[in-house]
């Protein structure tokens, strides 16, 4: 040992030296041999390291391994401990100087990381503010340095984020031997990390600095650059402007569907009821053709004879306002022969005086063609005012719903939103564009349809596509297939979608680049797929699109992205939620294409489909960053030559047919340290693939697979997941290392129940494990079990759950009911409510106590609550939701009338009641209700009768009515319900059946038809046999009375329950 000593005491090894040499000579007399774990003995534990990374650096260290002290001295042939000193002293000094060259090596690489996370910041900014000189019309050596530029970003990023990812640990704080010791055996292993992570920053160096000496570095380049950038914007304006000439100039022939907009529009125009000054905008998406709608209204001989004054102008992206004041000051004057005075000296001031005192000489109609901000209208505020001959109005066309409904102008708002043709007419204009007003040919039909559907009602599509048709050969069908399966390429091709293209960029080039990066990634989801809004959002966190900002969670930052593409007619919203949020997104399919030709562009997602493979084996050279695959991967993916491709995965995604790729395909792809989302939704996996809980940067994990039955353990080393999805797998409890995922803000489990009754709770929810409520950071929560759950405490843990948006529990037992009252009053964010209590089928579901206590403060931002079980009487707590807007109660079984609290809550639009009144009649009272749009009563077996009060629920549009065998009537009053749209029937008693039908049949007028003749629509589901019979009944617009149509819909019995009504239950809100 004295040679030991004599050695300089550095680092580490001055502490282990000079606190431990004690330890160390009892050990070496006491000549122990055997078995230790790693921190049972200090002394052990850097023999291994010397042997294992010092000596013998094939030999891997594992933390969980056991040491085996027998092995280290039989590998060494030596009979002792004692005679391993000298070997103790050379593997410790070798260890030293690994250590002490680790500083200096991991602190010249914090420099570089320093450095080249500095010069990405400067990427970053260079590539906002370039963002949209990535376009159309401008220099290609440009384009392509800006394209060497964003994928030079791309793989920095992906270099800082694996140094966050193995080098964000710090040394230990202070000087104590376990977490020293500790640490130095992670900057051991993670040495040849280091070497690669310095090779890359090398290499990147070097790319870097080519490419910017080929522009001569971003500042050198300014001068030249954003001239350049500028024109390309101006070429663009400049084309919208001959854009907008070709809409004005459109044949006749080619106009199909504008005779009802015009009509609408001219009526609002010319009323003469109205002699204010009214403003109406008119709102779609690109190629709506709203543009030439406005401008046959413009051109029409009653509106001209009308007003004495127009004027149109195209606005445009880029608009100057004084040249925009200027040029309507020369068309008012031409228009009174009158010399236009010199302008170009005038302030803005004294051009919006002039153009004021012109428009006082008649009554005029203003035209601002594609207007884009708001602040156009804000401008105008003094100039358009009310004159002497009333009844002035000015018109908008814009694609963003904000300018649409702006109200800077004091003045009357109406918008009109352009409607998308129906197939009639789109099949209509696209055979006078495509054939030249000929039929069809037999042999094309069914293709030509499928083309035109997938236009989805949009005219320029349809015309541009029928363009390019038209130079197709009609006899060689392929050539039409490979324009249906492969239309996104003629985005990129022949030029001939160039309109197309041109006015779609339009939109796109107007976002910011973050909302760019966000519409880009929607190309993940396969076409007609319903894309789920709050997944949408998951996403866009997980992939770093959204970030949390003050005083706005990253959810609500999202929701914001996703309105604000609503609102500039990119996405359309489907499917209200409550408060302002929606269920679904849709995305029109040709600028789906569109936005799968950017997503390539920019190396946004790379789609791997059937179609790809079959076609080009393997089609992509770069680096893949998102892998989006609808089938088996092929073998050719993780071939060597494609090892450059796969290495540096950050998402792998599935949507398609539940057929597993080969294990060792998934198994290499998963091994990339970048992950950060993984959903194999669409994959039929056994287990939960072990290489998934090596991804630490994984935060957002998607499952689904029948055959899954639990979660491993090791899940705990997610420490970055903040969502798992794991819907449709059998498990049935999460293990306790969930509760180290502090991260975690969703957690959806939960499996569709087999056997079940009408108003039954479909699912089946998972067991929670103890400290579930250190799980701080969680807003979803979906679906406890609690009766599993109980001895963990987990009703009392909801309520640490603070953060808490949405909360579905399952099998609630009755004594259970105070204390999650309790908990439910800490839970001040929840917007969404689920509670089931524990039911059999065939046997009575067991009670909700609820009726405790929850402050009037508490829960006002519940939105949206569903009760499943037996109610002795309704909460106490419910009349204080002020801001509750759906509800459903089922199997409630309430004697009293459910209705006589809920008519007090003021913002309900949505009531659901399922078996959950027992008594004979429902009244809706005058004045209640004011914003229910909604209503669906079903399987309430003693209800005889539903009367409404005029004034009662004036706005609802659909009323649904299920399985109420002692209902012989309609609703009592719902001749005053005016903007009831849709009526359904399901499974109602042959009186009320038969009343309707002969009433439809009839060719006078009775009493049941006069009641129901300003319903649109009438729909009568009827089961007879195994087939459901609908009889659909619809106003026809020319007489008072109904003409029936009918079809039958085909369905197995097997399908559906017994009693017929789990068909009706697929149209519940659940």
């Amino acid at each position: 040992m004295d040679a030991v000593k004599a050695t300089p005491l550095l680092g580490l090894r001055q502490f282990f030296l000079r606190k431990n040499a004690k330890n160390v000579n009892a050990f070496v007399k006491q000549k122990r041999v055997g078995t230790f774990h790693y921190s049972s003995f200090h002394y052990s534990l850097m023999i291994e390291a010397c042997y294992s990374f010092v000596i013998f650096p094939q030999f891997h260290y594992h933390p969980d391994r056991q040491i085996s002290i027998n092995k280290f001295q039989e590998s060494l042939k030596i009979k002792n401990m004692a005679e391993a000193l000298p070997f103790v002293e050379f593997a410790a000094n070798k260890l030293l100087t690994f250590l002490s060259e680790e500083g200096s090596l991991l602190g010249g690489l914090r420099l570089e990381i320093k450095l080249i996370s500095d010069e990405f910041g400067h990427m970053k900014s260079f590539l906002q503010k370039v963002s949209d000189a990535d376009g159309e019309d401008h220099d290609p050596q440009l384009s392509e340095w800006i394209r060497q530029v964003r994928e030079v970003s791309q793989d920095t990023e992906g270099i800082l984020d694996e140094f966050v990812l193995h080098f964000t640990s710090h040394r230990p704080a202070a000087w104590r031997f376990c977490s020293y010791v500790q640490w130095g055996f992670t900057s051991i292993t993670h040495l040849r990390t280091r070497r690669r992570l310095a090779t890359k920053l090398k290499d990147l160096k070097v790319r870097v600095k080519n490419i910017f000496d080929s522009r001569l570095r971003y500042e050198s380049q300014n001068v030249n650059l954003f001239p350049r950038f500028s024109e390309n914007v101006a070429a663009i304006n400049a084309w919208s402007h001959r854009k907008d000439d070709d809409a004005l100039l459109a044949e006749e022939v080619q106009l199909v569907g504008i005779a009802k907009p015009k009509h609408h529009l001219i009526s609002h125009i010319l009323d003469a009821e109205y002699h204010l000054l009214k403003v109406i905008a008119v709102l779609g998406m690109a190629g709506l053709g709203k543009t030439t709608v406005v401008k046959r209204v413009y051109d029409d001989a009653a509106v001209k004879c009308h007003f004495q004054i127009r004027a149109w102008f195209h606005v445009s992206q880029a608009c100057d306002f004084q040249g925009l004041l200027k040029g309507l000051i020369q068309q008012v004057l031409s228009q009174f022969n009158e010399s236009v005075p010199t302008l170009d000296s005038m302030s803005i001031y004294a051009l919006k005086a002039l153009l004021k005192d012109i428009l006082q000489r008649g009554r005029y109609l203003i035209v601002f063609d594609d207007i884009w901000d708001t602040k156009l209208l804000d401008e105008f505020t003094f100039v358009f005012q009310e004159n002497c001959y009333g009844g002035n109005r000015v018109i908008l066309t814009t694609q963003k719903g904000d300018v649409a409904s702006v109200s800077s102008l004091e003045s009357h708002h109406y918008v009109y939103r352009m409607e998308f043709l129906n197939f009639q007419d789109s099949w209509t204009l696209f055979c006078r564009k495509t054939f030249k007003g000929k039929v069809c040919p037999t042999h094309l039909k069914n293709l030509a349809e499928s083309i035109v559907r997938k236009c989805e009602g949009l005219p320029l599509g349809i015309v541009t596509i029928g363009g390019l048709l038209t130079s197709k050969d009609s006899s060689k069908i392929k050539e039409w297939e490979l324009i249906l399966h492969r239309l996104g390429d003629e985005f990129e091709g022949s030029g001939k979608l160039d309109r197309l293209k041109r006015i779609l960029s339009l939109s796109f080039h107007d976002l910011s680049p973050t909302l760019k990066s966000c519409l880009l990634y929607t190309r993940i989801f396969p076409e007609d797929y319903k894309i789920p809004c709050r997944f949408l959002v998951n996403l866009w966190i997980a992939e770093r699109f959204v970030e949390e900002t003050e005083g706005q969670t990253a959810e609500d930052v999202g929701w914001d992205y996703l309105k604000e593409l609503a609102n500039r007619s990119l996405i359309q919203l489907n499917e209200v939620l409550y408060n302002g949020l929606y269920k679904y997104i849709h995305i029109h399919a040709l600028l789906r294409e569109f936005i799968t030709t950017k997503s390539r562009e920019r190396n946004m997602v790379t789609l791997l489909s059937t179609i790809q493979q079959t076609n080009t084996g393997w089609p992509f050279r770069k680096e893949i960053r998102r892998l989006v695959f609808d089938h088996n991967l092929p073998e050719i993916i993780i071939s060597p030559e494609r090892q450059h491709c796969v290495s540096n995965i950050r998402s792998i995604i599935n949507f398609g047919e539940k057929k597993s790729p080969s294990k060792a395909v998934l198994n290499k792809l998963l091994t990339s340290k970048l992950l950060s989302v993984v959903q194999l939704r669409g994959i039929d996996l056994e287990e939960i693939p072990k290489e998934i809980f090596k991804s630490s940067h994984l935060k957002v994990l998607g499952i689904s697979g029948e055959k899954i039955k639990t979660v491993p353990k090791s899940i705990k080393r997610l420490r970055n997941l903040e969502y798992l999805n794991l819907i449709g797998c059998q498990i049935k409890e999460l293990p306790m290392e969930i509760q180290k995922l502090q991260k975690l803000r969703h957690i959806g489990l939960y499996q569709r129940a087999k056997d079940t009754s009408p108003g039954d709770f479909h699912y089946i929810g998972f067991e929670a494990p103890s400290g579930m409520g250190e799980l701080h950071e969680l807003r979803t929560l979906r679906i406890l079990d609690v009766a599993e759950s109980c001895k963990t405490g987990i009703v009392n843990e909801i309520g640490k759950l603070t953060k808490l948006r949405e909360l579905w529990i399952t099998k609630l037992r009755r004594e259970d009911g105070k204390e999650l009252c309790c908990s439910l009053e800490k839970l001040t964010n929840l917007q969404e409510l689920v509670i089931a209590s524990s039911h059999e089928k065939d046997i009575e579901a067991v009670t909700l106590d609820l009726n405790h206590p929850i402050s009037a403060s508490s829960l006002q931002s519940l939105c949206w609550l569903k009760l499943f079980g037996c109610l002795e009487k309704i909460p106490p707590w419910m009349g204080n939701l002020q801001g509750l807007e759906r509800i459903t109660l089922s199997l409630s079984n309430l004697t009293e009338d459910p209705l006589e609290t809920l008519q007090h809550i003021p913002n309900l639009f949505d009531v659901t009641l399922i078996q959950a009144y027992k008594g004979e009649s429902l009244r809706f009272k005058a004045g209640r209700f004011l914003k229910l749009k909604r209503l669906f009563l079903g399987c309430m077996k003693g209800l005889r009768c539903v009367r409404v009060e005029k004034g009662a629920m004036p706005g609802i549009n659909t009323l649904i009515m299920a399985e109420l065998p002692l209902v012989r009537e309609l609703p009592f009053g719902i001749e005053n319900l005016r903007q009831l749209q849709e009526v359904e029937l399901w499974s109602m008693s042959t009186d009320l059946r038969n009343k309707l039908e002969n009433a439809a049949d009839s060719e006078e007028e009775s009493e049941d038809s006069k009641r129901i003749s300003h319903i649109p629509q009438v729909i009568i589901w009827s089961r007879q046999g195994a087939q459901w019979k609908c009889r659909q009944l619809t106003r026809r617009k020319d007489l008072k009375n109904f003409i029936r149509r009918s079809q039958v819909l085909k369905c197995k019995s097997n399908e559906l329950h017994s009693s017929c009504s789990l068909f009706w239950l697929l149209h519940l809100p659940f």
